[in-house]
């Protein structure tokens, strides 16, 4: 009677170090997938930035009139030249015009709140690849002393928010519901050339 007692206790325990292990391995991988999910978000916020700020230093560049066109919070026009000394194009004054579309637009994302950063040159090069997980975007205009102004002529800043998202939801391994995880990136720009 011992011997089987002693069978089902060491069974007993043996099924609780399982059970144990299983629950270590599945917390190690969702915790895998919740640490690259989040580095994957913060670098799609830095693809963004470098972007914009790439464009953006170049408002003005060869113009010799009003840089900037278009001036509201999710829609930013300009012109100016982007291309270097060397390629094509280079001396040509380019329109550049940034807006956003809704959801129904980003491909790739599980993110139902995904919207779409689309870039226009010239009226008819658009670029808009996929959300990178942009939920939100806002553009402000600041003159010299750094305050708000929606006076074309004033604009020498331009400060840009993003808030990204995972573009797969994150599931918190312990409460089981989706953890509200975003990368907020701001930054100023000042271009030279206004």
């Amino acid at each position: 009677m011992s011997t089987i007692l002693d069978i089902i206790s060491s069974t007993f325990i043996g099924g609780i170090l399982l059970l144990l292990i299983i629950k270590l391995n599945l917390f190690a991988s969702n915790a895998s997938f919740a640490s690259d999910n989040e580095l994957k978000m913060q670098q799609n916020a830095k693809t963004l930035a470098e972007i914009l700020n790439y464009d953006f230093r170049k408002i003005g560049y060869k113009n010799n009139g009003v840089s900037v066109i278009t001036t509201e919070k999710e829609h930013f026009k300009f012109v100016g030249d982007l291309q270097r000394p060397g390629e094509s194009g280079y001396g040509i004054i380019d329109t550049v015009e940034y807006f956003v579309r809704d959801s129904t637009y980003s491909l790739g994302t599980l993110n139902e709140n995904d919207i779409v950063l689309v870039r226009v040159v010239n009226g008819t090069d658009s670029i808009a690849g996929p959300s990178l997980g942009l939920v939100k975007i806002n553009f402000s205009y600041l003159d010299s002393l750094s305050a708000p102004t929606s006076i074309l002529s004033n604009i020498k800043y331009i400060k840009t928010e993003l808030w990204v998202e995972p573009t797969e939801p994150v599931n918190n391994f312990v409460t089981g519901e989706q953890d509200s995880v975003f990368t907020f990136w701001e930054f100023t720009i000042n271009p030279r050339n206004i």
